[in-house]
């Protein structure tokens, strides 16, 4: 049989219920059958976040996971389920990572001692951890750390850095601003009016309406007539130019009635250079184009 000692660096979980003692002696069987429903909220969790049960000594047991961050999720998730539940029996938890010696399926070692340790110091209901688990779960997950300070667990001959972890409340990522009084409201909203115009300084843009005797945009209230009413929109063009598209379709169909070759296109071009000319400038906003002054003008 071989001497040597098996050692590993593991996340170990210290569990332990609340007066269990009084509890038993109070209500035996009712305080058993809460220890077993506990029990397998503790087996459901561990073994779904990695983790194995080491020891289950009385009311208590040691868990040890590969990983950090799952061991400390498994140790939130148990303490809301159980005080989902609303159980009689409240447990103290608590989490360390350190060294330990495997003795079969049992741990041992400093590293056991002190998540108990750490267990003994938590609150009912409340999850304590070491500074090296700390250090590996800080930015891992969205939880409240709540640094308790050097502390002198029982039968230990040092301090140890203690943090409590703040159930259901999230670890801020950015310092957070309470809501606006009504003064700072005010102040808020009249900067916002005196904030400077960012289209301030840019060009002027002009836009030409059409003459007011226009018969086509006296009433642009009125129902849709003639090409309008073709087009289902009331479309931006004067007298002249809706007469040059009216030609223009006209010819089209000549072009196709006739059968004498395509040939409708070159003075539909010419319909569509003096259209543009004279709507372009309405529609660009200057006043002229090169130098051919606009029609409205």
């Amino acid at each position: 049989m071989s001497d040597r000692i098996i050692r590993k660096l593991t996340t170990i979980l210290a569990a332990d219920a609340e007066q269990f003692s009084a509890a038993m002696t109070t209500d035996e069987v009712g305080t058993f059958t809460e220890l077993q429903s506990a029990r397998d909220v503790f087996f459901k969790l561990i073994d779904r976040h990695g983790g194995r049960v080491a020891n289950t000594a009385g009311d208590g047991l040691i868990a040890d996971f590969p990983s950090v961050v799952e061991a400390v999720q498994c140790a939130i998730e148990v303490q809301q389920e159980l005080a989902a539940k609303d159980t009689a029996l409240s447990f103290r938890i608590g989490v360390h990572l350190g060294d330990v010696i495997c003795d079969g399926a049992d741990l041992i070692g400093e590293g056991v001692n002190l998540a108990a340790r750490l267990q003994t110091m938590s609150e009912p209901g409340g999850v304590l951890i070491s500074q090296q688990v700390y250090d590996q779960v800080k930015n891992k997950l969205t939880i409240g750390f709540e640094h308790l300070g050097p502390q002198r667990p029982k039968n230990l001959g040092e301090d140890v850095t203690v943090y409590r972890i703040s159930l259901g409340a999230p670890r801020p990522s950015r310092p957070t601003r309470a809501p606006f009084s009504e003064a700072e409201r005010s102040s808020q909203t009249a900067k916002v009016w005196q904030d400077p115009d960012p289209f301030e300084g840019a060009p002027e843009r002009r836009y030409y309406a059409q003459d007011s005797n226009d018969e086509d945009s006296s009433d642009n209230s009125g129902p849709l007539r003639g090409l309008d009413k073709l087009c289902g929109r009331r479309l931006p063009l004067d007298k002249v130019s809706r007469g040059l598209v009216c030609v223009a379709g006209g010819l089209v169909l000549i072009d196709m009635l006739t059968d004498r070759g395509i040939w409708v296109h070159w003075p539909i071009l010419v319909f569509a250079l003096i259209i543009g000319l004279r709507e372009g400038p309405r529609i660009t906003g200057r006043s002229q184009i090169g130098s051919i002054p606009s029609s409205s003008g």
